[in-house]
């Protein structure tokens, strides 16, 4: 997917994160944190279900990339780790702080970059819908909290 600016409103929280020489990062894109580097979301190994997918990239979510990477580049990227940012969604309705989480590609192997979708608990969240969608619509506006930095939508202890 192409760069696109997901920015909608609020305090980003930004945090400058390393890239691997070889990664590729497009603005918008969700990233996490490898050990020491951030990476897209379709660059997570595979956990086998949708479900397992989206927890393991919970908990290592750093947030929305601000910036680009191309191949070849080593210069860090501005990382948004709060803020309400606005994601493709597959057409649905979404009610104010209704969890969402990073969408699962059609191959169910890959997590999408920039596609946000429902979940049904804190643990495969990264945000909550900061405005309500009804009708149905495809995009919905995302309210992220970056697990890595802030701790981000946890189950209840």
């Amino acid at each position: 997917m192409a760069d696109v600016m997901r920015w909608r409103y609020g305090e980003t929280s930004p945090v400058v994160i390393p890239v691997d020489a070889t990664t590729v990062i497009e603005i918008g894109d969700l990233v996490y944190l490898a050990t020491d580097d951030v990476r897209p979301a379709s660059m997570q190994a595979d956990q086998g279900t949708e479900a397992a997918n989206q927890e393991a990239f919970h908990d290592i979510f750093a947030g929305v990339a601000m910036q680009r990477s191309r191949n070849g580049d080593t210069t860090p990227v501005r990382v948004a780790t709060a803020g309400v940012f606005e994601f493709d969604c597959l057409s649905a309705t979404f009610e104010v702080g209704a969890l969402l989480g990073v969408d699962e590609a059609a191959s169910g192997t890959t997590l999408e970059n920039q596609v946000a979708a429902a979940v049904a608990t804190p643990n495969l969240a990264i945000g909550r819908c900061a405005k309500r969608l009804n009708p149905a619509g495809t995009r919905v506006l995302v309210e992220i909290v970056g697990t890595v930095s802030h701790g981000g939508p946890q189950a209840m202890a």
